[in-house]
């Protein structure tokens, strides 16, 4: 089974997959995490599970695939498929919706709270949340779950939070807004009366008031999205958008499930996103 870097656009096409930020680290960085000293060779777009890794370093094998046979690690030159160890619970970011999948089970691991920042007391936490240097949770926000939370964000006043939620630095998070289960990129804004539930915003978007991001068909199925020009079962029975950087939206926009929008595009002001919105951009 092979894949392309196409088919995980449009986040692909800003950056490299083993620089994209999960829960405000790189890919890479969380790789070195569970790979430690061990003299392995990681593929650069596989996520890696601890325990995996144990039984693959108890195995007696060379190589770790995932469970459709892509190389995750290996330890000699070049994988060898022919009798891999299969990891239970790693898998190859193939498209872009795998970071979201990553994203919940980093975040889901916090264990207590981490507090750089202030935390109002007429806010409410319920859950592990990380609060990064310079950032504030105002009054009447509700954090429901694990959250982390980046750098001089400013969170509020009357927002819904919940888990598992990853935002990253100079984010604000306005006025009436609920965010559920997503992955936001560094310096975005969803400053009011906005909804972003199972989707991941990039860097530099902003939202105008009132965008609403689908995330449930209405026949209960699985979402699909367009991947070169094929619709891809995501798998995800609850499934937003994924949006690339430097996309702005204009009021009361409302986006399908499991569309795309790619970086710098646009949408006008009570437009619907029906399809992915496409620009020139291209990784060639």
């Amino acid at each position: 089974m092979s894949f392309a870097l196409s088919d995980c656009w449009p986040l692909s096409l800003t950056k490299k997959i083993e620089d994209f930020p999960i829960a405000n680290a790189a890919l890479s960085i969380h790789q070195k995490r569970v790979i430690g000293d061990l003299a392995l060779t990681a593929n650069p777009r596989a996520w890696l599970d601890s325990l995996d890794l144990a039984g693959f370093s108890n195995s007696g094998k060379d190589t770790m695939s995932d469970t459709s046979g892509l190389p995750l690690v290996w330890s000699k030159a070049e994988p060898d498929l022919s009798a891999p160890f299969i990891a239970k619970s790693s898998f190859v970011i193939r498209y872009p919706w795998d970071f979201l999948r990553a994203n919940e089970l980093i975040v889901s691991e916090l264990k207590g709270d981490t507090l750089y920042g202030d935390i109002h007391p007429a806010a409410v936490v319920e859950g592990n949340v990380f609060l990064g240097p310079g950032s504030r949770i105002l009054p009447g926000v509700y954090i429901e779950g694990n959250v982390v939370i980046g750098a001089h964000c400013k969170i509020g006043p009357n927002c819904y939070i919940r888990g598992n939620t990853s935002i990253g630095n100079q984010c604000h998070i306005g006025q009436s807004v609920e965010i559920k289960n997503s992955l936001i990129l560094s310096n975005t804004n969803v400053g009011h009366l906005s909804y972003v539930g199972d989707s991941i915003l990039g860097e530099y978007v902003n939202l105008g008031a009132g965008t609403i991001i689908s995330n449930l068909r209405h026949d209960g199925k699985n979402t699909r999205s367009m991947v070169s020009g094929m619709l891809v079962d995501t798998g995800r029975r609850k499934f937003g958008t994924i949006v690339a950087d430097h996309v702005h939206t204009g009021i009361n926009t409302s986006i399908y499930p499991g569309r795309k929008l790619w970086p710098e595009t646009s949408t006008r002001p009570g437009e619907i996103v029906r399809r992915d919105l496409e620009s020139q951009i291209s990784n060639s």
